[in-house]
């Protein structure tokens, strides 16, 4: 069992995430949203989407819009607390790990069957008149108060009658605005207004930044989507969208833009233990250099397992907030010890500016994939990319190893064993959930990974100086 050990330099600051929606204020105030972070909950038809927001701007009343394919009400939405928004972003970010190569004279002891039998077992398991709202087109199709929020289902008949509604609603709509409400309109997609109180909300007088209370809404549409277009009119460079997918046994891609996978098992030099976070961006980076306007997978996985573990997995009560207590019933046996077992965990990674996203989002269900994991491929070289299988163990994971340079006393060592420090201290698992706003070096890379990686053709240092002699000790 790993031992988890917080490492502040992978968690420097908060991402910053594109939005689903755009934000409208009143008083005519420039508005930045610099941070949202998207946990979809999906089964069959019905799919539950959670967001976490910060605004940063005065503090007048402002509001969100965001396409909905059907009226909610009162019932379909919730506020929830904002741990659960870390929990699983920690959990599906990429990660570095330290490996120590164990004393190659160490013979293991036979396995316990009785530990393996029950391994398998647990695996298995401010509103105008409505003369004025005709005239438009406008319909208020639901209104009611949640939290912080006063909310609107709206619907439409034409973008510049929605467009006029909220300006005469004394909101300020960003130049082009009607253009992209136009395609939502015409599919029949109502809109999502939530104002918030300004008198309920606590702004950082330095930061000009008021964090929101997470919002959750359900609903039952064919279409599993997520509309991101409307929050390209507060785009004022690229922004990161991260979308997380829980799903009862299924992973997810995008299927109108190409999907990638990060790659993953590069071996680290020690100096990247304070420098991990700069690297990932760099990766990621020349990643969607080598493929434009891809969307990039850096984590699927079973939700209430993990290897290594930058956090605790998820818990029921995880996935009841996160909106398993609005999902249909479950059909065929259930775990009875844990319900959610059969979650994947699917993060999503896209970067993009005004230019480079036509369409929202469309997710699809998509085969399991491994990678990322302590596994040679002949018995010397580290898997890496990743590979189908029948179960989704995929993770975007980097190690700093350490070989073994004690002495070596036995006739037939075996190297290769890697795991926990000699002198017992446990492991640390770090995770790069901050990297919006890291410094972007290119040449990051080149400069921290040992180990090649072949898909953005980068030797590894190792390979530019010669393989190095291993530390052999005194025998």
């Amino acid at each position: 069992m790993i031992r988890i050990i917080s490492l502040a330099a992978f968690t420097i600051a908060s991402a910053a995430h594109a939005f689903c929606g755009f934000y409208v204020a009143g008083g005519g105030a420039e508005l930045f949203n610099n941070a949202t972070q998207v946990v979809l909950m999906r089964d069959g038809t019905r799919t539950v989407l959670s967001m976490q927001n910060n605004y940063q701007g005065p503090p007048e009343n402002f509001a969100m819009v965001i396409p909905v394919p059907v009226v909610l009400q009162k019932e379909n939405v919730k506020t929830l607390g904002k741990d659960i928004f870390a929990r699983v972003d920690t959990l599906s970010a990429p990660r570095l790990v330290e490996y120590w190569e164990q004393d190659p004279c160490y013979v293991p002891p036979p396995p316990d069957l009785r530990d393996y039998k029950s391994s398998v077992k647990r695996k298995s398991g401010g509103v105008k008149s409505d003369e004025v709202e005709k005239d438009l087109g406008v319909k208020i199709e639901a209104q009611f108060t949640v939290g912080e929020y006063e909310i609107v289902i709206l619907s439409a008949k034409d973008a510049l009658g929605l467009e006029t509604w909220l300006k005469l609603n004394k909101y300020k709509i960003p130049e082009g605005a009607e253009p992209l409400f136009r395609p939502y309109i015409q599919q029949g997609m109502k809109f999502f207004v939530a104002k918030v109180d300004v008198k309920k909300v606590t702004f950082d007088e330095k930061t000009k930044m008021a964090a929101l209370s997470p919002l959750r809404f359900h609903y039952d549409s064919e279409k599993f989507e997520l509309p991101v277009r409307l929050g390209l009119i507060n785009a004022k460079a690229q922004q990161d969208l991260i979308v997380n997918i829980l799903a009862k046994n299924q992973r997810y891609e995008v299927a109108n833009y190409a999907n990638v996978t990060i790659p993953t098992n590069i071996d680290l030099v020690p100096s990247a233990k304070s420098e991990f976070p700069f690297f990932y961006v760099s990766l990621f980076d020349r990643t969607m250099k080598a493929n434009p306007k891809s969307v990039v997978t850096e984590y699927a996985w079973q939700a209430t397992s993990c290897d290594p573990c930058p956090t605790t997995p998820l818990s029921e009560g995880d996935f009841k907030t996160l909106g398993a207590d609005v999902l249909p019933p479950a059909k065929g046996p259930v775990d009875q010890y844990n319900p959610a077992s059969g979650f994947v965990l699917t993060r999503l990674h896209a970067r993009y500016d005004k230019t480079s996203l036509g369409e929202d989002l469309v997710f699809k269900a998509a085969e399991p994939i491994v990678g990322g994991r302590e596994f040679l491929t002949d018995g010397k070289n580290l898997e890496q990319g990743f590979r189908k299988d029948s179960w989704n163990n995929f993770q975007a994971r980097y190690a700093i190893r350490y070989p073994w340079a004690g002495e070596v006393k036995c006739t037939n060592p075996v190297y290769g064993r890697w795991g926990g420090p000699p002198n017992g201290t446990p492991k640390s698992t770090g995770s790069a959930t901050g990297t919006a706003f890291v410094a972007r070096d290119p040449e990051k890379v080149e400069k921290l990974a040992e180990s090649p990686v072949a898909e953005l053709q980068v030797k590894g240092l190792k390979s530019k100086a010669g393989e190095a002699l291993r530390p052999q000790g005194k025998k």
